[in-house]
C-alpha cells in the first residue's frame, strides 16, 4: 500500500489538542513530549482549558509542523502516554 500524499503543505502552523485527566504534572508531561518532537514550540502558543467539573484538561498546542513523519511521531508519543486520553 503506497503512502497517501499529504494534504498539508509543510512547514505550517498545526494545532494539536491533547486531553487528559486534570492531575499533577499532566500539562508539564504533555508539554515535554510536544517540545521533544517540536523543539521550537513556543509555549505562548498553548491554551489550557479545564472541563466544567475540573476533571479533565484540554491543551491546544500550535506547533510549526515540518513533516508528516514529525506529526506522526508526535501523535504516537502523546497517544501512548498513560496520562493522555485523547489527541486530536
Amino acid at each position: 500500500m503506497s503512502e497517501q500524499p499529504s494534504l498539508i503543505e509543510y512547514p505550517c502552523d498545526f494545532p494539536i489538542k491533547i486531553m487528559g485527566k486534570a492531575q499533577q504534572d499532566f500539562t508539564q508531561i504533555a508539554l515535554a513530549i510536544v517540545k521533544f518532537h517540536a523543539p521550537d514550540f513556543d509555549t505562548t502558543n498553548m491554551t489550557v482549558k479545564a472541563s466544567k467539573n475540573g476533571t479533565y484538561l484540554s491543551l491546544t498546542c500550535t506547533i510549526r509542523a515540518t513533516s508528516r513523519s514529525q506529526l506522526d511521531a508526535l501523535y504516537q508519543a502523546l497517544s501512548s502516554h498513560p496520562m493522555v486520553a485523547v489527541v486530536l
